[in-house]
């Protein structure tokens, strides 16, 4: 059976410069795999390539056997793939309620008309948006934030909103851009129960760049080492925590233990 996503060769220039060389990928249904290597390696310039944001110089990227190369954002994210950023793309004066009602439009059938008058068919369709916005909240442990402007909110709660609006999208793949970054050692801990909760309630595969070790090693099932654009290394955590050009090149032998 193929892959639910496959990036095989995929390089990418800017003018002169190559920032990504190579890379392959292959992620089945339902699997968690990590990306992980030092500041400016390029992880999220693939995540970037792989999400329509920039077209690759080669290589190709295929979601469910069909080609997603060249085809903008939105597109990609209409055929089941869904994102976070590594800098929070959210709407600060909006409320959290707002945020996760609105990444479920692209999946609602009522027309304008249906709209305008108020329609049978787009009041039902609105009430099972808000029934699953709170649903999505309460799984991410946000409700209590629905009618609070995102500006007020506190930064790992604001990450939570970032992740819930793209589980909105009803996605059959996740990538989350440094999930946990800024949080605490509980917050941490908290994600990480959420993210296995997301993946076991709703069977989605999970594409993971992150710096803490302790998040990657407990969660992914394969790992990724990128330095320089390469990957360097690539297998279950226990292999990549005792790869000695790993150690070298991002994760310290203090790291480690």
């Amino acid at each position: 059976m193929a892959p639910l996503l496959s990036v095989k060769n995929m390089t990418h220039y800017f003018g002169g410069l190559r920032a990504v060389k190579d890379f392959n990928l292959a992620i089945d249904a339902g699997q968690i795999n990590g990306l992980i290597g030092p500041n400016g390696a390029g992880k999220t310039t693939i995540f970037n390539l792989i999400t329509g944001i920039y077209t690759p110089t080669e290589g190709t990227i295929e979601l469910e056997g069909n080609s997603i190369k060249g085809l903008e954002p939105h597109e990609i994210a209409a055929r089941g793939l869904g994102r976070t950023f590594q800098n929070l793309a959210l709407w600060r004066h909006m409320n959290v309620l707002d945020h996760i009602r609105m990444a479920h439009y692209s999946q609602l059938s009522y027309s304008l008309f249906d709209a305008f008058f108020g329609s049978p068919a787009c009041r039902a369709q609105e009430q099972a948006v808000r029934e699953n916005s709170y649903k999505l909240m309460e799984l991410f442990d946000i409700a209590q934030f629905a009618m609070q402007n995102i500006g007020n909110l506190p930064y790992g709660a604001q990450r939570r909103v970032e992740m819930a609006r793209a589980m909105a999208t009803n996605p059959k793949i996740l990538f989350l851009d440094e999930p946990t970054a800024g949080m605490t050692p509980d917050e941490l801990v908290r994600m990480i129960q959420i993210i296995r909760q997301v993946h076991r309630d709703f069977g989605v595969a999970i594409f993971v760049i992150e710096h803490r070790m302790k998040f990657v090693m407990e969660l992914c099932q394969s790992i990724q080492t990128l330095v320089f654009g390469e990957v360097i290394a690539q297998g279950p955590p226990e292999e990549i925590q005792n790869n000695p050009d790993v150690i070298e090149a991002y994760l310290g032998k203090e790291d480690l233990h």
